[in-house]
């Protein structure tokens, strides 16, 4: 069985990401047989020795090993020209090449797309990033628990006038990541087909909320609100203060802050010394607690330009009436609208990726109950008599859209 060969072998993949999500997608690409080269500092990534819900490794720690199997590491520095060009040279013998830089870090090492297809025209090359390649919120810290907020589901669980509820799981990163794997394989296909590589670029905001495809939908097109009843419908994994907090007029996520910083800026002098990786961890909950009781006394803008100044890592908690018309999600592009025969126009999300030689775009609308049958069938070389026949006898049913509303259905 181990020398089966696997539907990526042959396939290059320099992985140049860090955190979760980009070596999420290309392990998933090893896994499935590509030479994963991990391009990483001399000194390792940083998620070698961060510890994973309080787990230490003997050298390597738990988030690393989870992260990154079936890939080989290359260590360098992309700070010196000299390791630039071993990159770009390997780029040379590659497939695909998957980045989640800060924006402008790319471009700055000489690693950015119009650079890198120089160098190999028929390169996909992927670029990450948290709220888009541009726009008002390309510069936002890309963290899972903001990303969740914003994205509307928190308030579709839990019960009405508590807390939001955040996924008992890095979402936005794993979501991400799929959505990254999935558009590698749709850009390999389309190299596979004309030689031609292509810039993909994934956030993980429109990643996330195109997930939501059923409940935006129920809202959008159904009309329906997002209203929370009187039960629960819910990180034990992460240091104080992580989560979402009440102000004078909502919530707003907050995570991994430094707590000296922190208390600063709420005006908390106990946090004064403390060091996150150790009070944050045996002092959760009166961390949260006096978090909890600062940020109720100012609204949720004015904690926002606070914290956002301040360097720490927070985001609004959105529901969909307030994501739908978000600047960023304007911008994107992240929501579509197209015209249905039996349901008038029909506003949903969209795609969470971007193709710049292949863009996706809606060719039809949700089909009608057998609305293509004849069709399929005549591409297969039935005749019509044949599919009459296959129609009467109940093998098949059609919905001819001349007929809609008149009782089509055959």
């Amino acid at each position: 069985m181990t020398d089966l060969p696997r539907v990526l072998s042959g396939i290059r993949v320099i992985d140049c990401s860090i955190a979760m999500a980009g070596p999420f997608a290309a392990q998933r690409l090893g896994d499935l047989g590509a030479d994963v080269i991990k391009v990483e500092p001399t000194r390792g990534e940083w998620q070698r020795f961060a510890s994973a819900g309080g787990a230490q490794g003997n050298a390597v720690n738990v988030s690393f090993l989870s992260l990154n199997r079936n890939k080989r590491s290359l260590a360098v520095d992309l700070k010196a020209e000299a390791g630039q060009r071993v990159v770009r040279e390997l780029v040379a013998t590659a497939d695909v090449f998957l980045q989640n830089y800060r924006p402008g870090v790319a471009a700055r090492l000489g690693l950015d797309y119009e650079t890198l297809r120089e160098v190999n025209p028929s390169l996909v090359y992927v670029s990450m990033s948290g709220y888009g390649e541009d726009g008002p919120y390309r510069d936002r810290p890309g963290q899972d628990l903001l990303l969740q907020a914003m994205s509307g589901a928190m308030l579709s669980a839990g019960r009405a006038g508590e807390p939001p509820s955040p996924a008992g799981q890095f979402l936005a990163d794993a979501v991400t990541a799929s959505t990254a794997f999935e558009a590698v394989l749709a850009a390999l296909l389309h190299r596979e087909r004309t030689g031609e590589g292509q810039l993909v670029t994934v956030n993980m905001l429109d990643a996330l909320t195109t997930l939501q495809m059923q409940e935006l939908s129920v809202y959008t097109v159904g009309h329906v609100p997002q209203e929370r009843g009187s039960q629960p419908n819910a990180h034990v994994y992460i240091r104080a203060p992580y989560g979402v907090f009440a102000t004078a007029d909502g919530y707003i996520a907050l995570g991994f802050a430094d707590l000296e910083t922190l208390g600063a800026v709420i005006g908390e002098p106990s946090f004064a010394g403390l060091d996150p990786e150790v009070e944050g961890w045996s002092h959760r909950d009166e961390l949260y607690e006096k978090t909890a009781a600062a940020l109720s006394t100012r609204t949720s803008a004015e904690w926002l330009d606070a914290l956002l100044d301040a360097g720490i890592w927070a985001g609004p908690v959105y529901g969909y009436a307030d994501l739908v018309d978000d600047p960023q999600i304007v911008h994107n592009g992240t929501f579509v609208e197209y015209e249905h025969p039996t349901e008038g126009t029909v506003k949903t999300p969209g795609f969470p990726y971007r193709f710049s030689r292949t863009p996706a775009r809606i060719d039809r609308a949700a089909p009608l109950v057998g609305e293509h049958t004849s069709e399929i069938l005549g591409e297969l070389g039935y005749g019509g008599g044949d599919v009459a026949t296959l129609l009467a006898d109940g093998v098949l049913a059609e919905t001819r859209l001349d007929a809609v509303g008149t009782g089509g259905r055959t």
